[in-house]
């Protein structure tokens, strides 16, 4: 039931849209769990076998550390699977039958949109692309997710997140001696929101006009927008633009730094011409306003190292909490630099339900990311969790039809599970 404020009705904001998701991994069916976030009604298929993402262990012991994403009470199930699929009804079907093909096509004649990450080889061999499955509903959001795009010479080959990142430059973000993976899901995850931004935008554009389309979005293209900045500048400065960030050739005022108690900060003071006096009296620097070396930006740009040094030596005399109510008293821009494990704890995140905490059937209670935009006068609701194998089969067969002996005969056969 939807809770009320001031007799209005408080819906989440895609309630009552229906998806279907046929997809793997996390870049396409990841788009699908946003959609849940928001009040989607979504039905995963899965192939008898499962998602292989149910089975990953690891993403290698140099990513994460030794750290087990496989739960070893539980059949099935992966912490990634879990973030991938959170909140989403699930079952398990063979469409390569026929049977398994008619239940599906009841499904996406009652969907509003389908997402399916596949190769566009194995689409057109399942039956699944768009141009089929308009047959069924006219209606239909049909969005793909691929490694490099829809066309191309590259069109029908897989990829997984290092792959995208490696091939839109995203390896070189931390510098440019040798290609480093920014993270493991990270473009995953980029790609997910990229894909939720538009199948949110054909909805609205359906609304207007009453049309289904077809939609693709690509690890490449949504790597290459994130990077827009330095793809645009490369492009204008006929250059390669590949920047390391090394805090000793920083501007002072935007720097991080080690405090006291072994605690880092970081200041962002800009422009500078408007801040360096005030930062140098917080400091107890006032002498370098003196100082013919420091006076002017053009000055302290050519002496970056030895203006980090000094500051170096004066912001180890007091503690991260000391410096954090100075900076913010005098209106300085400051925040602690914390890891993901400071995060889930963090007052400013929990004030904003930037980060929310549910009993998870199988985690117990747990910290999770909320949905980073507060509505008005719609609600977000806390994630469920992700389905077990086939556990909504039986319940969503009854729902498009079927009785039970067929069902049990489906079973026998092995078209569901």
């Amino acid at each position: 039931m939807n809770a009320t404020v001031n007799d209005v009705e408080l819906t989440r904001p895609l309630e009552g849209v229906r998806v279907v998701e046929f997809g793997v991994w996390h870049a396409g069916p990841g788009s699908c769990a946003i959609l849940a976030d928001l009040g989607a009604q979504v039905i995963k298929v899965e192939s008898l076998e499962g998602d292989p993402e149910r089975q990953q262990r690891n993403l290698g012991t140099v990513d994460f550390g030794a750290i087990s994403f496989r739960g070893d009470d539980k059949e099935d199930w992966s912490l990634l699977f879990e973030i991938t699929n959170r909140s989403k009804r699930g079952i398990c079907l063979d469409i390569s039958t026929a049977a398994g093909k008619e239940i599906l096509n009841r499904l996406v004649k009652a969907a509003d949109i389908f997402m399916t990450n596949l190769r566009k080889s194995t689409k057109y061999k399942l039956g699944i692309d768009y141009e089929t499955l308009a047959k069924v509903n006219p209606k239909l959001i049909h969005m793909n997710v691929s490694g490099y795009g829809e066309e191309g010479p590259m069109s029908n080959v897989g990829a997984f997140d290092p792959l995208g990142q490696a091939i839109s430059g995203m390896v070189f973000m931390t510098g440019p001696d040798q290609p480093i993976v920014v993270q493991p899901l990270f473009l995953d995850q980029l790609t997910a929101i990229t894909a939720s931004h538009a199948m949110i935008t054909a909805l609205y554009v359906r609304e207007r006009t009453g049309r289904g389309q077809s939609l693709y979005v690509s690890l490449y293209g949504s790597a290459i927008w994130l990077l827009h900045a330095n793809i645009m500048g490369s492009n204008i400065m006929n250059k390669t633009l590949q920047i390391a960030w090394d805090r000793t050739k920083q501007p002072a005022l935007r720097n991080s730094y080690k405090c006291k108690d072994g605690k880092w900060l970081m200041m962002y003071n800009a422009p500078e011409h408007k801040f360096w006096s005030k930062v140098c009296e917080v400091m107890g620097m006032k002498h370098l306003e003196r100082d013919a070396r420091y006076a002017t930006t053009e000055a302290r740009e050519k002496r970056p190292t030895e203006l980090v040094a000094l500051f170096d030596e004066v912001i180890k005399t007091k503690t991260r909490d000391e410096w954090a109510q100075l900076f913010l008293a005098h209106g300085l821009f400051y925040v602690p630099v914390q890891d993901a494990f400071q995060v889930v704890r963090d007052p400013q995140a929990l004030a904003n339900d930037y980060i929310v905490q549910i009993d998870h059937r199988t985690l117990g209670p747990v910290s999770v990311p909320g949905y980073p935009v507060k509505f008005g006068i719609n609600r977000i609701t806390s994630a469920g969790p992700a389905p077990d194998r086939g556990e909504h089969t039986q319940a969503i067969l009854h729902e498009i039809g079927y009785d039970t002996t067929e069902i049990a005969a489906m079973k026998q056969a092995r078209i569901v599970k």
